[in-house]
């Protein structure tokens, strides 16, 4: 890698003896050190996946003046995730996703990056905006060329497993589901399975697939 490092807005976690290396996105609301984002990356850096946080421009102003402010537009989330993979260089498979709207632009630009890229992982993929179910995002899973795990929480509320089997994807996209999560994966207590049970899980499928795609080259 090259300086990335010791840039302030990026979080590298390498592991001992890499399979890969993920790039791993925030979502709308909480910057790359929020703990679900801690939580998974430390679960794969434990079974040899290398990973990658940054922020997106927006929430670098968020920690400059503690002021709040809504998401980037598109297209300067999609040049801040751009920059991120124009500047790696590794020897080791990478991966690319993120958390929610993270996940969105990871796929998004998959297409741009297929000779780059191994594959996409999108925790918590936002279907539609909540409460708004009309409002479908699916473009970025219809028109992919890359191999893309989607993991989701059966009750989502930014697109729940009924309202998914209803889409049409393409068939790159593989949709997995966590019982009883919600957006950030987390059960009802009287579902008697914990939030912590579902990271866990959620990691564990990431790095099946990531397994399963570097096997495939």
């Amino acid at each position: 890698m090259k300086d990335f490092i010791n840039r302030e807005n990026i979080i590298y976690l390498e592991s001992e003896k890499p399979k890969a290396c993920f790039v791993f996105a925030h979502g709308a609301g909480a910057d790359m050190s929020h703990s679900f984002m801690e939580n998974i990356s430390k679960l794969l850096v434990s079974k040899h996946i290398s990973v990658l946080r940054f922020n997106f421009p927006y929430m670098e102003k968020r920690k400059e003046d503690g002021k709040r402010r809504p998401p980037d537009r598109m297209p300067k989330l999609l040049e801040c995730y751009r920059e991120t993979i124009f500047n790696l260089d590794l020897r080791v498979p990478i991966f690319i996703g993120g958390k929610s709207m993270g996940s969105r632009v990871a796929a998004t630009i998959a297409n741009e990056f297929v000779d780059k890229v191994s594959g996409v992982v999108c925790l918590g993929y936002p279907f539609h905006p909540q409460k708004k179910p009309e409002n479908l995002r699916l473009e970025p899973l219809q028109e992919t060329n890359a191999r893309i795990l989607i993991i989701q929480g059966e009750r989502d509320a930014l697109g729940n497993k009924e309202e998914i089997q209803s889409y049409e994807l393409s068939s790159m996209c593989e949709i997995k589901y966590l019982p009883d999560g919600d957006h950030d994966f987390k059960p009802r207590v009287k579902s008697g399975i914990t939030h912590q049970i579902n990271i866990e899980k959620a990691a564990e499928l990431v790095y099946e697939f990531i397994e399963e795609r570097i096997n495939e080259q």
